[in-house]
């Protein structure tokens, strides 16, 4: 009877607590204060005190004390929490609760294919680009969705974050509790943080197509609400938002470590400190991430393992996806020891179930138990600003706990109950009757038998015994809901088969069953049961410490050819060598080349070793590193940024992807410097990017110190958008691409004056801010060029407007032209043999590298093809057999004459003394397709080393089998597991490589299939 009561009390109290006071009511006004006395558990205050036989207590919403000792006042009903544990309710960060589903864009629903989209057409005096969208307020769309609700409050929350996960300025997210009732009622912080992404989701513009668009785009912005500030020329509601959001916690959502120091960029370009949301890999890049100095929302979901059962499908799983498997666990452990602060989401996790079993996981891989505990409860308080509401349990706080059975961490706890805001949500019974025992079992169709119940009272195990001479003993499955009971055996020596038995157990004395009977599928009578006798406790021991887990070594980078260790610059004495200096001393036989400090220290012969390691290079070749002057690898997010007829403010600088394999790749050919450009979409594209090919290090690391800035211009077909039949794009004919060039640069002058002009309040622009860098010879072009008449119309525009082309890349038919490009000092990096692969190259011609080199033009051959870059060496020797050009000025096409061009001769290029030790020893001739890169020195470092290659693959190759077995063993141990389907090859960029970036992406999202750098 005092049960029914109780529960009867705590209906009531709960069921009239939640008026609302600005609601009116319709009949008896009745609200009554839950008034709750919680006494004798073990109450988790936060991670750092826990008092032992406390006492909580509550009325209404709010906790009203918690302490030891505490005298309860009249009026509250005493709940006995004797053995049982108070935790605060957790707090997800991070999730999109309560926002209805938005509509991704599916691949190819980009701008190609069908009519552009340029500008907004979003009605209102909003931005001009519907992926700016800082006028989004969660607080207005917000409904509470009573399912998701309930599986989170099962799981432990009772406060989320909410987003709008759409857009790259994304508007303002909300903290709620997962109180049931009005939306009114449930805001704990209407404007929790301003939220952005590098995602330009539902926005039907064709702008931003690529990563570098949206970076650029983000960048614009707020240079554009800077300026908005002080002008009265225009009202734009999404500039005055944004302005108002700048002083709200900010919170970056970013896919992977890379874009955590792009967001970084950001960061520090603007003043912000961000909260950035990631994808947990950030333990492949500890160090760096940690230097961001950034607060994380880090997913606990870890990859499934792999069903490696069939060997062929487990030949597909790259080494990045085994080791991702085996390492991802340690993310949380790896960012606690770094002493990173951040906070745990469910986002990413198939069930927010599945979020304990994960915490499990990471505990065991390093977590300790205080900072999970952070993680989830004051650590997201204060990021989102309601630490004086939620995220422990404190005097005036709201009334979010949690009731569990034991160490909220421990395997086996249960949670019973989870009150948020006062009100009690019923997770698992907390009176639940313990079976354990043995009982005398009667079933028709099989007659007497025991049942014994063993394991633990959370988990029970069963066994059952058929009585008589023909005995036989099965193992059951027990199965237990509320009073229903499910047991199901076979007993296999017995023609009798699958039997279950279903029925309800009454809480007696001694406790008994009774049911129906099922064989073989079909009804075959009842059964009932009596208690004889309760389980033998075993008597307690320690149980062993479990081993630490072993793991392999992290690697870089993350992916195949990675090593544990990058190697490290040393003094290196390379002797008795063929050394093809490129410069005036050409080809010396049987001579040395010392590398010190990252520098050429000396050539010649007999030189002293001192402390240098000795490398004997007798019989083989020496020359300088390899300079691509025309590349497009080591890019993420897209080549191309062609959604409008100018992007010089997008920066290839910004997407450098420091772990593409073709790095490591082109290394193994002798190249050591590549200039990473912008597609040829659009007539003026975006800019350049310089690096050295130092395999392992971080994108940043990867850019050439010190070298100009160079942009991609282009001419032609895909220019003028050929193959897409329905783009509206201008310019859409060669006369549209000449007069952008004439825009462009007069809009460019007429900007700059009135930058100069003292008190002008002129907005900055990024794109013209990089054409007036041009014009004041800061920043070069290498333009895409083919056909001989729009050659000349360009440097017949850059005469008139005053600006220089640097390198016309390309140029099949520069031998048409080369009298003109000498004249004005145009370099020519071209191809060596390509031809016939569209209209605007018949007229190529394999002497066009020879002849432009005979007029006086500084010539290079160029890649712009992954593979093709593999085997520049071979490119340059092509001239030898078309035009019988000499072999060190073949060597010059792919050394010193892209360093010329690139402004870099004086660092690298040929073998002179101090410059960058960028060396190359090849088995033969390196102009022989039978030549090979032994060792590939960039700044004296031997990123690449053939002895060392072959030593990798056996030790990756022994890896990949080792991770292999223990996928294996896990699927025995039970893991849930995932087909073992390889990763999607990495994309291969080219000049003409078009893409919708972003609409691919949000269809890999719907697809549960997005892939990371």
């Amino acid at each position: 009877m005092k049960k029914i009561l109780l529960a009867l009390a705590l209906v009531f109290s709960t069921a009239f607590l939640f008026a609302q006071q600005t609601y009116p009511v319709n009949g008896s006004f009745d609200v009554r204060p839950g008034l709750y006395a919680f006494t004798n558990a073990n109450i988790v205050v936060n991670a750092n005190q826990t008092i032992s036989n406390g006492v909580l207590l509550i009325k209404d919403k709010t906790i009203q004390s918690v302490g030891t000792g505490t005298a309860i006042p009249k009026g509250y009903i005493v709940i006995d929490l004797k053995g049982k544990y108070i935790y605060p309710s957790l707090i997800d960060a991070f999730t999109s609760y309560g926002i209805p589903e938005t509509q991704r864009v599916a691949a190819g629903g980009g701008f190609f294919g069908r009519q552009s989209v340029f500008t907004s057409t979003k009605k209102g005096a909003y931005s001009w680009n519907e992926s700016i969208r800082p006028e989004t307020e969660v607080r207005t769309i917000f409904t509470i969705d009573t399912k998701k609700a309930d599986d989170l409050r099962k799981a432990g929350f009772g406060s989320v974050n909410v987003i709008n996960r759409d857009g790259i300025a994304r508007g303002t997210s909300s903290a709620v509790t997962l109180n049931d009732s009005k939306e009114n009622d449930v805001m704990l912080n209407d404007q929790s943080a301003a939220n952005y992404s590098f995602n330009r989701g539902t926005s039907t513009n064709d702008y931003p197509s690529s990563l570098m668009g949206s970076i650029a785009l983000l960048r614009q912005t707020y240079l554009d609400a800077s300026w908005y500030k002080n002008q009265k020329e225009e009202y734009n509601i999404s500039l005055e938002q944004f302005n108002k959001q700048q002083t709200l916690p900010q919170l970056f959502e970013a896919d992977g470590w890379a874009n955590i120091l792009r967001v970084d960029k950001i960061a520090k370009e603007f003043g912000k400190s961000y909260i950035i949301k990631s994808t947990g890999d950030e333990y492949q890049r500890i160090d760096a991430v940690k230097a961001t100095g950034a607060t994380l929302i880090i997913p606990i979901s870890f990859p499934k393992a792999f069903d490696v059962e069939d060997p062929t499908e487990a030949r597909n799983l790259s080494l990045a996806q085994l080791k991702g498997w085996e390492l991802a666990p340690t993310n949380p452990g790896v960012l606690e020891k770094a002493g990173v602060k951040f906070a745990l989401t469910t986002f990413g996790l198939e069930t927010p179930k599945d979020f304990w079993t994960n915490i499990q996981q990471a505990i065991t891989n390093g977590l300790t138990e205080k900072q999970a505990l952070q993680s989830v409860t004051e650590i997201p308080a204060a990021i989102l600003g309601v630490s004086d509401k939620v995220g422990s349990i404190e005097k005036g706080k709201l009334a979010n706990f949690l009731i569990t059975s034991d160490n909220i961490f421990k395997a086996g706890n249960i949670i019973f109950e989870n009150w948020v805001q006062g009100k009690r949500f019923v997770v698992n019974k907390m009176d639940v009757t313990d079976l354990r025992g043995t009982y005398s079992l009667n079933i028709d169709g099989i007659g007497s038998t025991v049942l014994r119940i063993t394991g633990t009272a959370t988990a029970p195990m069963a066994s059952i015994e058929r009585l008589g001479a023909d005995s036989v003993k099965a193992t059951a499955t027990f199965t237990r809901t509320g009073d229903w009971v499910t047991i199901g055996f076979n007993l296999k020596k017995n023609p009798v088969g699958d039997v279950r038995l279903s029925g309800y157990l009454t809480n007696g004395n001694p406790v008994a069953f009774s049911g129906d009977v099922v064989i073989n599928s079909a009804p075959a009578g009842f059964w009932n049961g009596t208690f004889k006798e309760a389980a033998k406790e075993m008597p307690k021991r320690d149980e062993p410490a479990k081993p630490a887990i072993a793991n392999g070594a992290l690697i870089y980078p993350f992916i195949a050819f990675g090593t544990e260790k990058v190697p490290t610059q040393e003094a290196v004495l390379l002797k008795n060598a063929t050394v093809w200096t490129n410069e005036k001393e050409g080809i010396l036989q049987n001579a040395d080349v010392l590398l010190e400090g990252g520098k050429i220290k000396a050539v010649g012969k007999n030189l002293s070793a001192g402390a240098a390691k000795v490398i004997d290079a007798t019989g083989k070749h020496i020359t300088a590193g390899l300079i691509d002057e025309h590349s497009h690898i080591a890019g993420t997010g897209g080549i191309n940024e062609g959604a409008q007829s100018v992007s010089a403010e997008v920066r290839i600088g910004d997407i450098i992807n420091s772990e593409d394999v073709n790095i490591y790749r082109q290394l193994a050919g002798g190249v050591t410097s590549s200039q990473i450009l912008h597609g040829s979409a659009n007539p003026i594209g975006g800019q350049s990017q310089l690096i050295k090919l130092r395999w392992g290090k971080l994108p940043e690391e990867l850019k050439f110190a010190g070298a100009d800035g160079f942009i991609k211009f282009a001419l032609g077909e895909n220019v003028k958008q050929s193959s897409s039949s329905n783009n509206q794009r201008f310019p859409s004919t060669r006369m549209g691409v000449e007069q952008t060039f004439v825009d462009e640069f007069t809009r460019a002058k007429e900007y700059e004056k009135a930058l100069a002009v003292k008190g002008n309040n002129v907005r900055r622009d990024l794109e013209l801010d990089a054409i007036v860098e041009i014009l004041n010879n800061k920043r070069f072009i290498t333009c895409h060029s083919y056909v001989q008449s729009e050659i000349n119309m360009l440097i017949h525009v850059a005469d008139s407007l005053g600006f220089k082309i640097n390198t016309f890349t390309h140029i099949l038919e520069g031998y048409k032209v080369a009298d003109k490009m000498k004249a004005h000092g145009i370099a020519g990096s071209t191809f060596s043999d390509w031809w016939a692969y569209k209209m605007e190259v018949q007229d190529a011609i394999p002497y066009n590298g020879k002849i432009m080199h005979n007029v006086g033009i500084t010539t290079a051959f160029n890649s712009d093809d992954a593979e093709m870059a593999r085997h520049l060496n071979q490119e340059a020797g092509k001239s030898v057999l078309y035009g019988g050009v000499s072999e060190e000025e073949a060597l010059k096409l792919v050394t010193l004459n892209p360093a010329k061009m690139l402004h870099i001769d004086n660092k690298v290029g040929s073998l002179k003394v101090g410059k960058d030790a960028d060396v190359v020893i090849w088995s033969a001739n390196p102009l022989s397709i039978y030549a090979k890169a032994e060792k590939t020195f960039v700044d004296g470092i031997a990123y690449w080393d053939m002895d060392r290659d072959a030593q990798l693959q056996t030790t990756q190759k022994a890896e990949k089998a080792r991770i292999i077995q223990k996928l294996a063993a896990s699927k025995s141990a039970g893991a849930s597991t995932q087909r073992a389907f390889g990763n999607r090859p990495p994309r291969l960029y080219a000049c003409e490589s078009e893409e919708d970036y972003w609409a691919e992406q949000n269809q890999l999202e719907m697809e549960g299939a997005n892939n990371h750098e």
